[in-house]
């Protein structure tokens, strides 16, 4: 089966997100999705400031509405531990590993493709 044929979806669509492609690039797309996912796949679970300090360059509000859409999305899990300070650690959560293979693929796509 193709997957990628988009003729079953031809004149019966609003949007590319509206399909099984639109509909997984609009999980993995952006600028930080996917960079998220992969420190979480590295890591399993990382409180907030670990995953700014990981990525570096991300603001603290970018980060905050990335992580906020992503449990939205239901990708990631956000734990919340009731004391004092506040700790709150994200995870992945079943759907967010399961982007793992395609996360995989692109990984080797790289290393087939790059000049490096």
């Amino acid at each position: 089966m193709i997957y990628m044929s988009m003729e079953k979806y031809e004149n019966k669509i609003m949007s590319l997100t509206d399909t099984p492609f639109g509909y997984t690039l609009s999980m993995i797309g952006g600028k930080w999705r996917l960079i998220i996912l992969y420190w979480l796949v590295e890591y399993k679970t990382l409180r907030f400031n670990e995953l700014q300090r990981k990525i570096g360059t991300i603001t603290y509000k970018t980060l905050s509405v990335q992580l906020k859409e992503m449990e939205a999305d239901g990708l990631i899990i956000r734990k919340e531990y009731p004391q004092i300070p506040p700790k709150v650690e994200y995870s992945l959560s079943d759907k967010g590993r399961s982007l793992l293979p395609i996360m995989e693929a692109m990984c080797q796509w790289g290393t087939e493709n790059s000049s490096t």
